[in-house]
């Protein structure tokens, strides 16, 4: 700027009286204040940036983890608890040592998420008609296209102008409780499946199963007088839910040498509990098949669970979620707990029933496409009305998942277009899934130590572990359970993330893990070698 003023001073002559034109000084001048300016807010920012840098894991506000609710901090979700974190820092370590090709501090090359349900992460592709479908109804513009019949299905086509008639858009807000040409075909999914009626007034979609189970404990829990019945082992949805609500837990034990079946002397033993802690049996919990457990149940079994619930005054909260991962079809069959109510003696027919179903399980594994539902039986319109206003305080579900919930329960039928193809896609990943469901748990039954029992449905094996004392004593000195202690070692050696029994409910003294047979049929081999050479080095350290 001075370079310049003084080239324009000497152009303009030393003796002239003029000096540089007053336009070209006070352009000049603006612009060293515009510079000026700039450099200070740059600096500004900079110093913001370092003091957030600094402050970011130290704050000086008011809300810290001693004020909070209580509740929060106590609720446990072991699916996605300490385990999983350590197993994404340990996946931060390889994507960094990959990207800078610098020399491995990992015993291994990938993290292998067993840990949790989620199918489509594990490379299970989606199925090409709801894909199709919900591709259209996303953009439904391309129907305008002369080509749209060689690139979709004639029925996605067909199927999806309907529905385009049926409602304003992906974008827009659904009713509260779904949209209803979406809740008349489950209500005739369901009538096919049990052979009773179905009313589509009495379902209710969610961004997925769990969101429809809270709310329902939400209706039941209002402090802890109020007992809610869990199987143990079980999904810590359930745990932390009561948890974080205030109510009181009882658990009932499953018999694992029973091949995780349910007994009514556990069922008692878990409400004497409840009532010993001062608390009313409000509401019984049973997942079938089950999580993490994977048994189906028989029907005495289930006639026993509406029986006792009836004789107690108690609501039944039947988790179905797996209903389409049935790997024992041939001796047991799935059957609704609704099916089962309906076949019943008249005396049981007005037990309260809230049923949920889910499109993240089974063999479409669409978790992150969150769809869900809950069927309401026997339950008062007074009480399915406060439900209602639970549902419009979170608007609507998300009308993706909804789309995906009718075309799993109206699939293409037979002389459709898709309906091949949509039969070889369905059967593959279920037949798959059969395969790994006994290889894995019949690998993890012969592990020294293991026993494991047969996975009937579901997705995953909860074998039990004996552990040796010597590594009891080595996790009581680092502070860790002893199941705890065992998967963090698996986690830290292969790579291969499980779930500590502790984090689901076990009988006391006995050690578990939750594993998926989610991996590749092409790569399920290596992990179960992983596991293998571990579990042997494992055992032989701490014999």
């Amino acid at each position: 700027f001075f370079f310049f003023f003084f080239f324009l001073r000497r152009k303009t002559g030393k003796s002239s009286q003029r000096g540089p034109p007053n336009f070209l000084i006070f352009s000049l001048t603006m612009l060293l204040q515009s510079l000026t300016k700039s450099s200070l807010r740059s600096d500004l920012i900079s110093k913001n940036v370092k003091n957030y840098r600094k402050n970011s894991t130290k704050s000086s506000g008011f809300l810290k983890e001693n004020n909070l609710n209580p509740r929060v901090l106590e609720a446990e979700y072991a699916v996605r608890g300490e385990l999983v974190m350590r197993a994404e820092e340990h996946a931060k370590t390889l994507n960094k040592e990959k990207n800078l090709s610098t020399k491995k501090s990992l015993g291994f090359s990938e993290i292998v998420f067993c840990n949790i349900g989620n199918p489509q992460s594990l490379k299970q592709r989606p199925l090409t008609f709801m894909r199709e479908y919900v591709s259209i109804m996303e953009n439904p513009d391309i129907l305008e296209n002369s080509l749209v019949d060689k690139i979709y299905a004639k029925d996605v086509v067909e199927r999806a102008r309907r529905t385009l008639g049926k409602f304003p858009g992906m974008g827009a807000y659904s009713h509260s409780m779904g949209l209803p040409h979406v809740r008349e075909a489950i209500a005739k999914f369901i009538e096919r499946r049990d052979g009773f009626p179905s009313n589509p007034e009495n379902i209710y979609l969610y961004n997925g199963a769990s969101p429809a189970v809270q709310n329902v404990l939400r209706l039941i829990i209002s402090g802890p007088q109020d007992g809610i019945l869990i199987p143990i082992p079980q999904y810590p949805l359930y745990s932390a839910s009561i948890k974080l609500l205030g109510g009181t837990q009882a658990g009932y034990f499953l018999n694992e040498e029973k091949s995780w079946g349910t007994e009514v002397v556990s069922l008692q033993r878990a409400v004497d509990e409840c009532k010993k802690k001062g608390a009313t049996p409000r509401a019984m919990v049973v997942i079938n098949p089950g999580n993490p457990t994977g048994q189906v149940l028989s029907e005495e079994n289930m006639r026993e669970a509406i029986k006792f619930c009836h004789d107690n005054k108690m609501v039944l909260m039947a988790d179905e979620v797996y209903q389409e991962n049935v790997y024992i079809k041939e001796q047991r069959p799935f059957k609704s707990f609704k099916k089962v109510l309906g076949s019943m003696e008249a005396k049981y027919s007005d037990l309260e029933l809230f049923s949920f179903h889910s499109i993240s399980k089974g063999f479409l594994g669409e978790c992150g496409q969150r769809g869900g539902y809950v069927e309401l039986t026997n339950i008062d319109p007074k009480v399915a009305a406060q439900l209602y206003k639970l549902s419009s305080i979170l608007l609507c579900p998300n009308t993706a998942g909804q789309l995906i919930m009718e075309a799993m329960v109206d699939p293409p039928k037979p002389g459709d277009a898709s309906y091949e193809l949509y039969v070889k896609e369905r059967d593959g990943i279920y037949d798959s899934l059969k395969r790994r469901a006994q290889k894995l748990t019949k690998f993890l039954d012969g592990l020294e130590g293991v026993s494991c029992n047969a996975a009937e449905g579901a997705m995953y094996a909860f074998p039990q572990i004996r552990l040796p004392q010597k590594a009891v004593k080595e996790a009581e000195r680092l502070g860790k359970r002893p199941d705890d202690f065992y998967a963090i070692s698996l986690l830290d050696s292969t790579g291969v993330v499980v779930v500590p029994g502790s984090g689901f409910g076990q009988v006391e003294g006995t050690y578990h893990f939750r594993t998926t047979f989610l991996p590749p049929e092409d790569q399920i081999d290596n992990v179960m070698t992983k596991v293998a050479d571990f579990h042997k080095s494992f055992m032989k350290k701490y014999q």
